[in-house]
């Protein structure tokens, strides 16, 4: 019998098909809220602590109380995982201000909504690891706060819809001057003139806890680093690649339809995925 997969919602584990929130909730009716996405490897943690912190600057930023102390987190973290049958898993959690009737001002303290749910991590296709991963580039027409993991991710749903009605498997975001940011649901590096360079972190760039991975990872390797602002359109760039929770790092081998390099994965890629392949099966095997 298949295990029934359960949520965390307000202080209870419910089975998911009985997981609601109230209609009134603020994360419904306004976005007001924050969320993490920690990927979790056969009961080990991918930087748990890192994402935790995340939430809590999120949060802060807001000024929406953390709804529990971060041990108490990480403890129900743990139960979620244990809660639902997956091995390799991808646990959500959305922290919102909580219930009050519909106003943009609330003047009353309110009781953040606390959710946690669990799912399979999904994997690339032997494919896309094969051949790289394709995208476009988009306007950034998101608000100026991306820093902040907000729920608000309206923006980031019609660039993904686009995406997938021009059949690449992500878009990115422009600056005014062309500068690349970022993608809807990653963080995106170049090679140029054999340097990794991504684009600085500020209220234009979330702060991926994977982007600090393979920064990390870079410089283990003796890849030198530049964070700072770049074009597609640089001379001497030779690769792209995208990271994320889910992917790791991953070569993204067309822009716009247009070859990156050569139009397959390239060496320094395919060096960072390797070593960061290779920390993940250590988790798996702690």
């Amino acid at each position: 019998m298949t295990q029934p997969l359960q949520a965390y919602v307000n202080d209870a584990f419910v089975p998911i098909a009985q997981a609601y929130v109230h209609i009134e909730d603020r994360g419904f009716q306004f976005a007001d809220g924050v969320y993490e996405v920690v990927a979790c490897f056969n009961g080990t943690y991918l930087d748990l602590k890192p994402h935790l912190q995340r939430l809590a600057r999120s949060c802060a930023a807001i000024d929406i109380p953390l709804p529990k102390p971060m041990a108490e987190l990480e403890a129900l973290v743990q139960q979620a995982y244990e809660n639902n049958p997956f091995e390799d898993a991808m646990v959500y959690i959305q922290v919102t201000r909580g219930v009050a009737p519909r106003s943009h001002v609330v003047k009353q303290a309110l009781i953040p909504t606390l959710i946690i749910t669990v799912r399979e991590l999904p994997q690339p296709s032997d494919e896309k690891i094969q051949t790289g991963m394709s995208g476009i580039t988009l306007d950034d027409i998101r608000w100026k706060h991306c820093e902040i993991k907000s729920i608000a991710l309206l923006a980031s749903v019609m660039g993904k819809q686009e995406a997938v009605r021009q059949g690449v498997d992500e878009a990115f975001w422009l600056d005014g001057q062309g500068h690349v940011l970022e993608g809807c649901a990653t963080n995106i590096f170049a090679v140029i003139d054999d340097v990794l360079v991504t684009h600085p972190l500020d209220h234009q760039v979330l702060g991926g806890i994977t982007r600090d991975m393979v920064i990390v990872a870079a410089k283990a390797l003796g890849i030198k680093v530049e964070e700072r602002k770049w074009r597609l359109d640089e001379q001497g760039l030779s690769e792209c690649m995208m990271s994320s929770t889910t992917n790791a790092v991953i070569p993204v081998c067309y822009m716009n339809k247009q070859a990156v390099g050569e139009g397959k994965p390239g060496e320094i890629g395919l060096k960072l995925r390797a070593h960061l392949l290779g920390q993940l099966q250590a988790l798996r095997e702690s």
